[in-house]
């Protein structure tokens, strides 16, 4: 009897573990996130020079075409991805089921290809086509110093 409470308590425990671990996890992941968004805007801002006007105008701009590239890119991409994984890798999907997805992804391509062009024209009428210019050469290098630092991180830790 005193052991099926020890069980019970232990299982409990373990449950309510897991679930604050995972949700850490998740707040972690939210919190990355809009630390890296926020070192973006700051980086893009510096990078720009904009004036106040220019900002008021360019950010809500650029804020709406960024959130829908990212769930394009990023979340539906990886869905078709984590579905890949799930049924055991490419070799364990049908012919039928790679055909649908690889076609999903196309899709996902050219929606983002599209909303790019809609974003160079609603900017065009924003920045001078220098800052326009400036603003993709800086999303760039602001990647590559992202991954420049998480690279030496990782080498860090490893060590």
């Amino acid at each position: 009897m005193i052991n099926m409470k020890k069980t019970a308590l232990l299982y409990t425990f373990l449950f309510f573990t897991s679930f604050f671990v995972n949700a850490q996890k998740q707040n972690d992941k939210e919190e990355r996130s809009a630390r890296i968004k926020s070192l973006k805007i700051a980086f893009l801002t510096e990078q720009l020079a904009l004036t106040t006007k220019e900002a008021q105008k360019f950010w809500p701009v650029y804020n709406k075409f960024d959130d829908k590239l990212f769930q394009l890119e990023r979340i539906e991409k990886h869905k078709l991805v984590s579905k890949i994984k799930k049924a055991g890798g490419i070799d364990a999907i049908s012919e039928e089921e790679a055909k649908t997805i690889f076609l999903k992804i196309k899709e996902i391509d050219n929606e983002a290809f599209n909303t790019k062009i809609e974003f160079d024209k609603a900017l065009s009428g924003i920045l001078s086509y220098k800052k326009n210019l400036t603003l993709k050469m800086a999303e760039k290098e602001f990647i590559r110093n992202l991954m420049r630092k998480y690279r030496k991180k990782k080498l860090n830790t490893n060590e």
